[in-house]
Parts: structure tokens; C-alpha cells; sequence
């Protein structure tokens, strides 16, 4: 994957007034085309952005400040490249408005164009006492913790050294597990469900090749048993892969739904923040599935 774009200048010039223009879409099919599956089940399921520096003036010339949460619907053509959604939120540091719902409204506006599809757009005060409905209660935005098994212990009694690779392998994935390495249940003869979570999920950026840090989890429900073990070693293959955060998990959904033939699949990360924004990409086999956006304690 490569790309031009903002992301990848050396220099930059920060734009001190509305920048519409700055924004910088990018095809989700470069993603999907290195994937080689199925593009309509990658596209079920959201995008959760968290922009934490948001800033503009009230008429009076006084900053105000909000966190807002953007979500991005995996159907869009484009996603937006980070670097130019927070150049665009620095362009509105100076901009007057007479009200929250001015300012979202014009986010989502700019947002939507730029990726062709209807951006959910949220600003959250950083006080739970603000009367404005537009202010949603900041406990929307209190850290969670996900939920399930944490598999990241699961190679300690295992004597065999984690090669790095170059790219995801999903090889690595197996079915018949050990019993010490069964996240939930034994090898299954009827479907069974599985919920479980990494911290160690790690990308690099396919730009200017930056490590990504996240979170990843998985709900399945799949009649072939899973092996804590080979998720470990298979969640550590993308320690040098080059992909943006969306399409890491769409390759995890990919990969897993080809080996587990699941019924029902959920694939989430939250991404640790740059530049003052994390990207959150859940992918779901049915509409339906789809789990509430929330923050972890690294974000």
C-alpha cells in the first residue's frame, strides 16, 4: 500500500483559518485489494475516531474546548487520512461560532464529504453538568475494559521462539487446542462461543512507517475450538506489517472468518492516540452485532 497525501510531507504549513480543503481521503479498496476477500463483508461496521484537541472561539473571542467522536461507516469509499482531519480541527481553532451545534454540524458536514458517506458526529463537554444537549454526558467516554479472555499470557509455558515476520500469518491459526490454551470450553463438536482480547496488537504505519499500538478484541461463536496459543502468535505477526488501522482488522475479520467459518464475528481495536486522535475500526458479520464505541485506559 502507498499513498500521497499530508501524512507523508516532511514540512507543513498549519492552517490558521477554516481549511475545508485539508482533508484527504483515502480509497478503502487499496486496503480491501491486498486482502483479496470478499469487499461487502468488510464493509459492515464503523470506524470510531476520538479527536481530544478540538478547539474553536464562542462569539466573544473565548476558545472553547470538546472531545468529539466521529463514526465513520466501513461501507464509506474513503476513509480520511489522520494527519489531514487533525490539520482540518486546527484550521477551526480560530473560527467563530455561535453555538456546539454550529461546530458539529460543520464537522460533519466537511467529514461526510470527504469520505462520501454520513459521518456520525458527537462533542462531548468536559463537564457532566452541562445543560446543552449537544454536550453528551462525558461518561460515554469513561474508560471500559474489554471483555473476555486476555490471551496475552498464553505462550508462557511454550519453549518455542515468536519469529518476527514481515507480514500478518494467518497460518499461525489453528483449531484443535491445547486444554491449557482454550480460551473458553474444549474442542467443540457444536458451536460455541468465544470472547477474548490482546493489548499486543502492533502496526506500522504505511506512510511514514510509526508504530501503531492496540487493543484487539474478538467475540466468535464457531464450532471449531479456539487456541489461545496460535492467536498469540498470530496477533504478533503484524508487529512489522504496513497497514492502517482499518485495514488490520479488516484482515484479522478476513482471516478469521476464512479458518473459523464463525456464525457470528466481532473484530474490534482501539488504537492508542497520535496527534491527539485514536482510531477505533469494528468490523461485524451482521449489522445487528455492532457493540457500543468506548475507550480504553491507554487512549
Amino acid at each position: 500500500m502507498s499513498i500521497h497525501g499530508i501524512l507523508g510531507e516532511q514540512t507543513t504549513d498549519y492552517p490558521t483559518e477554516y481549511s475545508p480543503e485539508t482533508l484527504y481521503p483515502i480509497e478503502r479498496s487499496m486496503g480491501r485489494d491486498a486482502i483479496g476477500w470478499q469487499d461487502d463483508k468488510l464493509a459492515v461496521g464503523v470506524d470510531w475516531w476520538h479527536a481530544f484537541e478540538l478547539s474553536w472561539l464562542n462569539p466573544q473571542g473565548v476558545s472553547q474546548v470538546a472531545i468529539a467522536r466521529f463514526g465513520i461507516p466501513a461501507s464509506s469509499p474513503f476513509i480520511v487520512e489522520s494527519k489531514s482531519l487533525k490539520l482540518y480541527l486546527n484550521s477551526i481553532n480560530f473560527t467563530e461560532f455561535a453555538s456546539w451545534d454550529e461546530v458539529q454540524t460543520l464537522i460533519a458536514k466537511d467529514l461526510t464529504a470527504c469520505v462520501q458517506a454520513e459521518v456520525n458526529v458527537e462533542l462531548f463537554g468536559l463537564n457532566d453538568d452541562l445543560d446543552n444537549g449537544l454536550r453528551n454526558d462525558v461518561s460515554g467516554l469513561l474508560i471500559a475494559q474489554p471483555e473476555g479472555v486476555c490471551i496475552d499470557e498464553a505462550l508462557v509455558n511454550s519453549s518455542e521462539k515468536v519469529a518476527l515476520t514481515e507480514h500478518p500469518n494467518a497460518s499461525l491459526l489453528k483449531s484443535k487446542a491445547d486444554d491449557n490454551n482454550v480460551a473458553s470450553g474444549n474442542t467443540a463438536e457444536v458451536a460455541q462461543p468465544y470472547t477474548f482480547y490482546s493489548n499486543l496488537l502492533r502496526s506500522n504505519c504505511p506512510v511514514t512507517n510509526q508504530p501503531d499500538w492496540g487493543t484487539l478484541a474478538v467475540s466468535i461463536i464457531s464450532n471449531q475450538a479456539f487456541d489461545a496459543a496460535s492467536m498469540l502468535r498470530y496477533v504478533l505477526s503484524f508487529r512489522q506489517h504496513n497497514g492502517f488501522h482499518e485495514q488490520c482488522v479488516e484482515q484479522i475479520f478476513a482471516d478469521l472468518s476464512k479458518h473459523y467459518e464463525p456464525s457470528e464475528l466481532i473484530v474490534r481495536a482501539w488504537y492508542t492516540r497520535r496527534g491527539g486522535i485514536d482510531i477505533n475500526p469494528c468490523r461485524v458479520s451482521d449489522i445487528k452485532l455492532l457493540p457500543q464505541p468506548s475507550r480504553l485506559i491507554r487512549q
